[in-house]
């Protein structure tokens, strides 16, 4: 295994600059952390564990957490994922500091400068898809503060990582089992959250693309937005299914199931639509037998709320690069039959 000693020989530096290169302390020349960090990688350097322990318990590190406060029983599982690695790292002095918002940019930015305030090391934030948002992280990456985005994401940002859903690919598996599902004519409605919210429409626009080898049967009638909010899903399907009496498809592109599938229950549509929606929550397995959903891909909560803390604690106490840019979760399809999770041995 190299050592610091081996690879400041090879760079050319001293053992310090290398030791400030891989555990991302202090200032140094550009140039010369990309020549340390390729060399590092190219011998397939790996720090000591017990030196990782005991420098970040010395270091007392602070992570902030923000999610959104919508309506949605997605992000409380996704909140227990943050909550089961805050335990873990709380053993190694780390902090995380939990901050949960509405979906909109200024309190976002608020939540942000709250942490900074706090003096947080690293930052894993669900994003709104924003310029001020995407500068913001900027600015933190020129702070040395890293950012990984989870459950959305934000384009053209120097943020550290993604994870979450490969979103047109879960929109294109909503269409998929559509299509598998119907047949004849179908006229969909698409109910999402919000259109500032990228993984939205990414998935509406996967979504989209997917159905054009059937256009000729399947069409899109409207798109309604709801902000993740069950009684806007509530009042908003309700509307979309009075005004559009032809709908014999709906797609539920984010949040708002639950207000969304009462809607049909209280017009008698269930079972006479086929319902694509999204995570499985204590509600989804009665709509999957009262036949109001007719399927739902789930996207591994935890993990979206765990894997953004071990890629930010791992980054601030090796200096260690995530190995991708994304960290996909597992597009998951069920179907009442398989609805109950259970323990594969």
């Amino acid at each position: 295994m190299a050592t610091i000693k081996e690879i400041a020989a090879l760079a050319g530096v001293s053992r310090g600059t290398v030791d400030r290169v891989l555990n991302n302390r202090g200032s140094v020349n550009p140039a010369t952390a990309q020549k340390v960090t390729e060399i590092a990688k190219a011998l397939h350097y790996r720090p000591n564990k017990a030196g990782i322990v005991l420098a970040a318990q010395k270091k007392n590190l602070k992570l902030g957490v923000i999610l959104f406060l919508a309506d949605n029983p997605f992000f409380a599982d996704v909140l227990e994922g943050v909550q089961e690695k805050a335990a873990d790292l709380a053993c190694y002095r780390c902090t995380v500091i939990l901050k949960q918002i509405p979906i909109d940019v200024e309190a976002q930015l608020d939540a942000i400068d709250d942490l900074m305030r706090k003096e947080v090391n690293g930052i894993a934030l669900a994003p709104c898809n924003d310029e001020r948002i995407r500068a913001r992280i900027n600015d933190l990456y020129e702070q040395n503060i890293p950012v990984v985005t989870l459950n959305t994401d934000i384009e053209n940002s120097k943020r550290l990582a993604y994870v979450g859903s490969h979103y047109t690919v879960s929109g294109a598996t909503a269409a998929g089992l559509m299509r598998l599902m119907t047949s004849g004519s179908v006229q969909i409605g698409v109910i999402t959250g919000s259109s500032d919210i990228l993984c939205h429409t990414q998935r509406i626009a996967g979504f989209i693309d997917a159905l054009k080898p059937d256009s000729a049967r399947m069409h899109i009638l409207s798109v309604v937005e709801t902000n993740d909010d069950e009684r806007e899903s509530y009042e908003q399907t309700l509307r979309l299914l009075k005004e559009q009496p032809t709908i014999n498809a709906l797609f539920f592109a984010a949040g708002g199931v639950y207000g969304g599938c009462r809607a049909i229950s209280s017009l008698g549509l269930g079972k006479k639509l086929c319902v694509i929606a999204f995570d499985k929550a204590d509600t989804t397995e009665q709509f999957l037998k009262d036949g109001v959903l007719s399927a739902v891909i789930c996207q591994q909560p935890h993990i979206q709320g765990q894997k953004p803390l071990d890629l930010l604690f791992t980054y601030l106490t090796s200096g260690e690069l995530p190995e991708s840019e994304y960290y996909y979760t597992t597009a998951e399809i069920r179907i009442l039959e398989n609805i109950r999770e259970t323990t594969i041995l």
